[in-house]
């Protein structure tokens, strides 16, 4: 099959989706399949040089809605050269631009949405909601309803994407999704994120890695990590990923606050074997996610054989749970200080244990070859 993906931006800072893209690659190539990506980021942009797949990137883009008078035109020209076409996320223009070149014609298009359904986003942001309310029955309702089908990563992610709004109609289906072992020596790459931060040497290390923003609950990460630092000086907490809404100067002072500001690393984003070698560093990897579609930090931290304590807004949680690969917290301070103290008094012998069964957890459920299987099987059995 030749699929061509469809997202706004490739990005790095734009998260899981785009590393599953990355991701996705090599096992769709290596089945048979072809592989090709449109974005709307300007063909300067620096990170289109780190991409393994051929990408067409059609900007300048304007607005934050991204809209481009191109790309309808562009798509249109080119829909019969592929099996299907493969929309990544919502709620800005390329979307909508794939549902006006290809409504008229004989190529299907999927939708993933990415978790941007989640009824959260109605309670977080009231007035957001109201302003997509406007725009929904004229452009992303349409672009789901004619859609051969919406495909969601979690049973979890399809049954909340019903909540958040009324009028919703569209062909469902959940297809398995993840991210590659990861590659290189893991204490080789353990050693050159200690390198990079000696402070960490010999410490009891808990990792975030995500987005710096409120979605993700770093806040709550940072109070309840203040509730369990007395337990023992040598616990200290990684901030690690990119700031993009200039939230990290609040929390810096917040640290500073509750008196653990000199207990915290703030990283910036990491990536490659500095990022795997947090992975491989940390003894848990937490994520106190209000909203999280999938997680593919999780389904990382899983293959790295590093336990993951998390939300159970995290859509895999029950996934995890079931494995006994971590533990699960609600996405409240009290909680999570709760399930962090339970971790810390795990007897060394069971914490490697637990190790154990997140490997296991990640090649069973979340390892990309599978996730590439399902969703070629899916495709091919809508059209």
């Amino acid at each position: 099959m030749k699929l061509l993906h469809v997202i706004s931006s490739i990005d790095p800072r734009g998260g899981g989706p785009i590393e599953a893209l990355k991701q996705l690659y090599i096992p769709l190539t290596a089945m048979g399949n072809q592989m090709e990506v449109a974005c709307l980021d300007n063909s300067s942009a620096s990170f289109l040089k780190d991409v393994p797949f051929p990408v067409y990137a059609l900007g300048p883009s304007y607005t934050g809605y991204r809209y481009n008078p191109k790309l309808v035109t562009w798509l249109k020209s080119r829909a019969s050269n592929y099996d299907a076409i493969i929309v990544r996320g919502i709620w800005q223009y390329h979307s909508l631009a794939v549902w006006r070149a290809l409504a008229s014609t004989n190529t299907p298009y999927f939708v993933f949405t990415h978790g941007m359904l989640d009824p959260w986003f109605k309670h977080a942001y009231p007035l957001k909601h109201v302003k997509k309310w406007l725009y929904w029955p004229w452009a992303e309702y349409r672009v789901l309803r004619d859609a051969r089908a919406v495909l969601f990563t979690s049973e979890e992610e399809r049954l909340l994407a019903r909540e958040s709004f009324w009028l919703y109609r569209c062909n469902e289906a959940v297809v398995n999704y993840g991210t590659a072992i990861p590659a290189g020596n893991a204490n080789a790459q353990r050693r050159l994120f200690l390198d990079n931060y000696p402070e960490l040497e010999n410490k009891r290390l808990l990792l975030f890695l995500s987005r710096i923003h409120p979605k993700k609950g770093c806040d709550i990460l940072i109070e309840a990590f203040s509730r369990i630092a007395g337990r023992d000086h040598s616990l200290h907490l990684i901030m690690a990923g990119p700031d993009q809404i200039g939230w990290k100067g609040d929390l810096v002072k917040l640290s500073e606050k509750l008196g653990v500001a000199d207990r915290i690393t703030w990283t910036g984003m990491l990536t490659g074997d500095l990022k795997w070698g947090a992975y491989h560093a940390a003894e848990v990897f937490v994520l106190p996610s209000h909203q999280e579609n999938f997680g593919i930090v999780v389904a990382e931290s899983l293959a790295a054989g590093t336990p993951v304590l998390i939300s159970n807004k995290v859509n895999i949680w029950r996934e995890v749970e079931r494995d006994k690969a971590g533990l699960i917290a609600e996405d409240n301070t009290a909680s999570l200080a709760d399930f962090l103290n339970q971790w810390l008094e795990l007897p060394v012998k069971e914490r490697v244990t637990v190790s154990e069964l997140a490997k296991n957890c990640f090649v069973t459920r979340f390892e990309i070859t599978e996730a590439s299987k399902s969703l070629i099987e899916t495709i091919q059995g809508l059209i």
